[in-house]
């Protein structure tokens, strides 16, 4: 059996089949194509075709992809959230959306209102959660939201209220109806959690085009017994299903696999891994084999985050740069 691995960058999309002793079959580098569906079409037919090998014997096909990050700063294919706050009245002084580009809270559609709910930050209740604003706000909501984000105070303590204004989302909208609970995103701090969430919620219906679009591209290839996994920015997989949940997990994924590759190549669980791509060169840290987690709060497409991401520096020169140099002696 194989398997088969396709990374798509800023500039090139790459795919590689191994072997089950993990030896490299054959491996091909194609452009990312502007829909980028079409470079990865193209470097999944010319692998195939380049091993010779039977599509129907590669049982793991894992994919690395760009989508999700060129969506955010693109400001494309993102999805009309509802924001529904769990901690009113304390926490009015800051709302939802505050110091977000313009432009992106309009394409998220800018809709949220803050409910009774939420804890302090010992675990004690803050405010019993109001179910009938829960329902009302969602009953305004009908037709004008394709996602929800719950976000409660100090809800990485204590879950259930997030878990319960879940429920009652799936009641009024339907079970498959996506709904993001921010302590499965982020850590403590209320606003930065909420952004991510926020943005999580935007993504569901890029993370599914893709994965839709990837599954029947195999399939027209004859990769029909594969299991599909993505990678995610702490250098794991995940697989499609969770993905769709966590689409904000493959943020950053990009620089990760590099330096996991590092790892497994070089033979080093602790070093500095520099990879020079095609338009930008990325600095990580490889540490007991993984990369390091940031400390600090990353802005993602202007908004400040504090779920996890990888402590990465990225400078805006790569492989397919043109150094100039100016008359007054500047590069």
């Amino acid at each position: 059996m194989y398997r088969l691995g396709i990374d798509v960058g800023g500039t090139n999309t790459d795919a590689i089949i191994l072997d089950e002793e993990h030896q490299v079959v054959s491996f091909v580098k194609r452009h990312t194509s502007l829909d980028v569906g079409s470079g990865i079409e193209a470097a999944l037919s010319a692998v195939l075709d380049d091993s010779g090998i039977d599509p129907k014997q590669i049982n793991a096909v894992m994919l690395g992809t760009t989508q999700i990050t060129n969506a955010i700063v693109e400001r494309k294919k993102i999805a009309k959230v509802g924001v529904l706050r769990l901690a009113y009245p304390a926490t009015l002084s800051i709302k939802p959306f505050t110091y977000w580009p313009q432009d992106l809270v309009e394409k998220l559609g800018g809709l949220y209102a803050v409910v009774p709910g939420g804890y302090e930050y010992d675990g004690q209740i803050l405010s019993e959660l109001d179910e009938e604003a829960v329902k009302k706000q969602l009953a305004e909501w009908q037709g004008q939201v394709e996602s929800v984000a719950v976000i409660g105070a100090f809800s990485s303590l204590k879950t259930d209220q997030e878990a319960r204004v879940a429920a009652l989302v799936h009641e009024a909208y339907g079970n498959e109806f996506p709904v993001t609970q921010s302590a499965e995103i982020g850590s403590i701090g209320l606003i930065q959690r909420e952004n991510a969430s926020i943005l999580n919620a935007g993504l569901f219906k890029v993370i599914a085009t893709t994965i839709t679009g990837f599954k029947q591209a195999l399939a027209d290839k004859g990769v029909a017994n594969a299991d599909l996994y993505l990678t995610q920015n702490d250098g794991t997989l995940m697989t499609a299903e969770f993905a769709q949940r966590f689409p904000i997990l493959t943020i950053g994924s990009g620089p990760t696999n590099s330096i996991r590759g590092a790892a497994y190549l070089a033979g080093k669980d602790d070093a500095i891994v520099v990879d020079i791509g095609g338009t930008t060169t990325d600095l990580g840290v490889l540490k007991n084999g993984f990369p390091r987690e940031s400390a600090i709060a990353v802005e993602v497409g202007g908004v400040a985050t504090n779920f996890r991401m990888p402590d990465i520096l990225s400078i805006g020169l790569g492989g397919g740069s043109i150094v100039r140099v100016q008359p007054d002696g500047s590069v």
